[in-house]
């Protein structure tokens, strides 16, 4: 059983996930990082590279689309560790294309990875924060799940559906001192995106007011203010985080 404070973070490996690790860690939480089931060495040679605090981020094979596997791991999480206190809901992928040309196959794997894993990995959490009296839950969206994005009909109806399922949630968990709340990034400087061409970088730019991109530090620095104490009266919240590109 682990005596410090323990933060289970899906999709941990991307720009903003690794980000939120370290920033987790370094506030003293022991930090397991959730990867797909067959990317143990991958998984290590993040481990290695990144460094982290006082060697505080574990690595745990996860499929957050299957919800059998997910109760039985983390039914075994919660036998070994006695608690999770922070659950970071971050695992997310895009398959873009315009919905008259979207397959079925976009449209599932999205939902699957982006909204059905909401359930698949809370559900067997929300009980045991609940018993413990304190918890926080908090769901990575995005801006386009908030204004919606040509070419994301898939990914923009699952993030959407992520901020649903935080009002919702906070209502039934704030009884039992369970924060509930979303973080939602604008356009952020992870590989990914720094990969783009110029240009392209350019006009994403142009269309943020503070004329430049959010850093993944940024974002994961929200995502310690929420598991703080000093969160404990915010709950179904939103956070905008996208430098004024969208404003509601």
């Amino acid at each position: 059983m682990s005596e410090s404070k323990v933060a289970l973070v899906t999709g941990a490996m991307g720009g903003i996930g690794t980000a939120i690790c370290h920033s987790l860690a370094s506030d003293g939480y022991t930090v397991l990082a959730t990867h797909r089931p067959g990317k143990e060495s991958s998984a290590q040679d993040w481990l290695q590279e990144e460094v982290f605090s006082e060697g505080r981020v574990k690595t745990l094979a996860l499929d957050v689309c299957d919800t059998t596997a997910c109760g039985s791991t983390l039914k075994d999480v919660i036998e070994d560790y006695g608690h999770i206190d922070v659950l970071v809901n971050n695992a997310g992928i895009t398959r873009d294309t315009t919905f008259k040309r979207m397959s079925f196959e976009q449209w599932e794997d999205v939902i699957n990875t982006n909204l059905h894993s909401l359930f698949n990995v809370t559900q067997p959490l929300f009980h045991s924060m609940c018993e413990q009296g304190n918890g926080r839950i908090i769901n990575i969206t995005s801006i386009n799940g908030l204004k919606g994005q040509f070419g994301q009909a898939n990914y923009a109806a699952a993030k959407a559906g992520m901020i649903g399922f935080t009002k919702s949630l906070a209502l039934e968990s704030a009884r039992f001192g369970v924060t509930v709340n979303a973080v939602a990034p604008g356009y952020t400087a992870t590989p990914m995106v720094a990969a783009l061409a110029d240009d392209v970088l350019d006009s994403i730019k142009a269309q943020i007011p503070e004329k430049r991109l959010a850093t993944p530090k940024e974002i994961a620095e929200s995502i310690s203010y929420l598991a703080s104490d000093a969160a404990g009266f915010i709950t179904g919240e939103t956070l905008n985080i996208n430098g004024g590109q969208y404003m509601h």
